[in-house]
């Protein structure tokens, strides 16, 4: 008699275990990044489930997973504030298939050319609009609506809102779950099989239970109660300027997000690397789903993705199996999250938003690159106190001009024996930003003697710098027409 063969798993082992490392990480992000968005917490559930079982099936990348980021809290909250909860659904909806239009169109590999100093800038930007935001809320007290508001308001915060013994039991509750976060990855290795997130959330919770604290508890519905598809009023509202203007921040900056989750994740693993242009179309798929049920928006999460790695996942069975984990127990026991205070949540997100924050990265970055430092700071500054979409695309007209300036090198080699005309060679490249430097050098030259330009050993000559030229030179050498005005080469 032969002895029972073990049952086979479709996929290996280790992808069960990681799912479940995921599941435990992904858990207390969800609920917490819905809340600091302004939104149920159902909603984050959903879309952590919609990252697992939609987006972790599809091709692109094998390891990395999706769900509600930190990194899109602030654009969420603007667009709740501003549009309502009904139009979200439609927002991501259009976000999701316009990322799908830019996957088939092979536009995911060009996400990589984005400025690095953009990217980290407005990561920085949204960690400290995050920071300041869920202060308030390990507080228990309500947020000022602007980035700029919840930076003046800290003062008052700590002055005044924490004068009452609930708002500083809170606080103090938050704190600790910071200290906590802080201090896990210096406690011994078996401690750290438990994920960081999820033990401090689970301690503070014990904790809340135990001496019976005065503090706010999260409030959670059905799943299905909180599935609000967006409806026709809702879609006919994607024809406005200022909805279309988020449906493009929307589609960009979480394409972006998980291209560049995905280039760092290819660097943890030695597996398949990512497909960018399939990867982009599976974001906008899982998007475009979540949209249809009225969630949050998902990228690829650098937190969750890092976590699969460093869990031992081989296959992308791990991050559609958290999903799977994600849905039952949302469904099965709804009442357990019903128990975590409002403060510890915020303390997590706190601690995310810290590291969200390059602050390691800038003195070497000022250092050796002043030009990329600036471009990171006014970034960050810019997403705090404006938006995140415009100071994401002030950051990026900052890059270009540093790359256009740094790029249009210009000398002007002037050749003067003394008498007759003057002979002046134009080398390099002569754009727009290098023309009032290039007028200074010409207007210096004697005024009663002609001016020959030689173009002819330009590599870039714009429109701007042609026409100035031309026009200087026939105003220069006016009173002496028998002269050559200018040497026509065009640069190749």
């Amino acid at each position: 008699m032969k002895p029972p063969t073990a049952l086979r798993l479709p996929f290996p082992r280790r992808d069960v275990a990681a799912s479940l490392v995921v599941f435990l990480v992904a858990l207390p992000l969800c609920v917490g990044v819905a809340v600091a968005s302004g939104v149920p917490a159902e909603l984050g559930l959903i879309t952590g489930i919609v990252g697992g079982l939609v987006t972790g099936l599809l091709p692109g990348s094998s390891l990395q997973v999706s769900g509600p980021a930190a990194g899109l809290t602030v654009l969420v909250f603007e667009a709740v504030q501003r549009f309502g909860l009904g139009a979200l659904g439609a927002i991501v909806l259009a976000a999701g298939l316009l990322q799908v239009a830019l996957g088939l169109l092979r536009m995911g590999r060009w996400f990589r050319a984005i400025s690095v100093a953009v990217v980290e800038g407005m990561l920085a930007g949204i960690g400290l609009t995050i920071i300041a935001g869920q202060l308030y809320a390990m507080a228990d007290a309500k947020a000022p609506g602007t980035g700029h508001g919840k930076l003046t308001g800290l003062p008052g915060l700590f002055t005044g809102g924490l004068g009452s013994r609930p708002a500083l039991t809170a606080f103090a509750l938050g704190a600790a779950t910071i200290a906590l976060l802080a201090l896990w990855p210096r406690l011994p290795a078996k401690v750290r099989a438990v994920p960081a997130p999820l033990a401090a959330v689970l301690l503070a919770t014990a904790a809340t239970a135990a001496f019976d604290l005065p503090v706010h508890k999260l409030n959670v519905q059905g799943l299905l109660g909180a599935v609000q598809p967006p409806g026709a009023g809702e879609l006919a509202r994607l024809l406005e300027a200022g909805v279309l203007g988020t449906v493009l921040a929307f589609a960009l900056i979480s394409s972006a997000e998980s291209l560049f989750s995905a280039a760092a994740i290819d660097r943890m693993h030695d597996g398949p690397r990512t497909r960018y242009d399939k990867e982009l179309v599976a974001q906008g798929v899982g998007n475009t789903v979540c949209g249809a049920l009225g969630a949050l928006p998902m990228t690829s999460v650098i937190v969750r993705s890092s976590a699969n790695v460093h869990a031992g996942a081989r296959t992308k069975a791990s991050r559609v199996l958290h999903g799977l984990w994600l849905l039952l127990f949302a469904a099965l026991l709804p009442g357990v999250l019903e128990l975590i205070p409002l403060a510890s949540l915020a303390g997590v997100l706190v601690y995310t938003g810290w590291r969200l924050m390059p602050l390691r990265q800038l003195p070497p970055l000022w250092r050796d690159h002043r030009g990329e430092a600036v471009i990171l700071v006014v970034t960050a500054l810019a997403v705090v106190m404006l938006n995140l979409f415009e100071g994401v695309l002030l950051g990026l007209l900052l890059a270009v001009v540093k790359s256009a300036w740094e790029t249009s090198h210009v000398h002007l080699e002037v050749d003067d024996s003394g008498t007759g005309a003057v002979n002046v060679k134009v080398l390099g490249n002569a754009t727009f930003l290098r023309l009032p430097k290039m007028l200074d050098t010409l207007e210096a030259l004697p005024a009663d003697r002609p001016v020959v330009l030689d173009l002819s050993g330009l590599r870039h000559l714009d429109h701007a710098c042609r026409t100035a030229l031309l026009a200087w030179s026939e105003e220069h050498n006016r009173p002496h027409l028998q002269a050559p005005l200018l040497t026509p080469l065009v640069p190749r």
